[in-house]
């Protein structure tokens, strides 16, 4: 039993030593047995790992959105919280730019004019049991304002005040077909009346019977008796059609008016008139028209501007 023990043990030994005597042997000649042995079991193993990786990543993704989800979710709602404020702020600024521009035009126009104004918020719109069309703004009788006085825009005549409290006031709007006013056609001096007719287009009567209207010409207003309730000179409107037929007693007219009303922000409530007659002092540019003219070759539009009184731009006043 010892014998064969031993003989065993030496027949390891020379194995081993062979197979080291192997190994060095290759080692020498550049062959590296444990490259080529990782090269191989990555051929083999390397598609299963990936097809492990394919399988169990999606789980453990899931997992770690679970861990993060609240961090997630806080995160999600502060981007919210600062887009809405970041909108509300556009939306403020926008608002200011819009009364800047608007407080600028009405200061300009009463600059021009020599009047004396005070600026207001429109705060509603609607009607009441007397008017149909009005707008209520943010200033009354404890701001100089009283009943029957021009209200105007940077671009005309607006409406007057009817209903005055302490801190606000109701305008009819020249609009409401309750409305009506006495106005001159700027350059000629033919006088007529505009009436409302619940929106931007209003009917133009023809007093002067030896007049003559034309598309484009300015209407100012002809004013009242100390000025209340209509300050004179105020642009009105220009005439944009002539609606006068053969059977007609009188000359008429469809007119726009200069004042969006429909968008109304700043409006002024005039306190004073001017000291000397305005004449065509804050008549707007005549609107631009497109003509067709036409030659042997072809038709060209071009714009055509109407003519009207030249603006007198020396005329300065105090605006409040």
């Amino acid at each position: 039993m010892i014998g064969r023990g031993g003989n065993r043990t030496r027949l390891l030994l020379i194995v081993l030593l062979v197979t080291s005597l192997l190994l060095i042997t290759l080692d020498l000649r550049g062959i590296s047995f444990t490259k080529a042995s990782r090269s191989v079991s990555q051929t083999i193993f390397s598609p299963v790992e990936k097809v492990v990786s394919k399988v169990f990543s999606p789980i453990g993704n899931f997992f770690s959105n679970v861990k993060n989800f609240p961090r997630v979710k806080s995160e999600v709602t502060q981007l919210k919280d600062a887009n809405s404020k970041l909108h509300q702020q556009i939306t403020k600024q926008q608002d200011l730019l819009g009364a800047y521009t608007d407080l600028k035009k009405n200061f300009d126009l009463a600059g021009k004019g020599g009047l004396k104004i005070i600026p207001a918020r429109v705060i509603a719109r609607g009607a009441n049991s007397t008017f149909v069309q009005t707008i209520t703004i943010d200033i009354g009788s404890g701001d100089g304002v009283r009943s029957n006085m021009t209200v105007i825009n940077g671009d005309g005549l607006i409406g007057i005040t009817k209903l005055v409290t302490s801190h606000s006031s109701v305008v009819q709007l020249m609009s409401d077909p309750n409305f009506k006013i006495g106005v001159r056609i700027a350059g000629t001096g033919s006088a007529g009346v505009v009436l409302g007719e619940g929106d931007n287009q209003f009917i133009f009567q023809l007093l002067d019977s030896q007049g003559n209207l034309a598309n484009g010409q300015a209407l100012l207003s002809l004013g009242s008796d100390q000025n209340r309730p209509f300050v004179a000179g105020i642009p009105v409107g220009y005439i944009s059609s002539i609606s006068t037929t053969a059977t007609d007693l009188t000359q008429s007219a469809i007119v726009k008016s200069y004042a969006n009303l429909n968008a109304l922000n700043i409006v002024s409530v005039v306190l004073k008139g001017a000291d000397h007659d305005l004449r065509n002092t804050l008549v707007p540019p005549a609107p631009i028209t497109p003509t067709v003219l036409s030659n042997s070759n072809s038709n060209i539009i071009s714009p055509e501007s109407t003519t009207s009184p030249s603006l007198n731009t020396s005329s300065t006043g105090s605006a409040k």
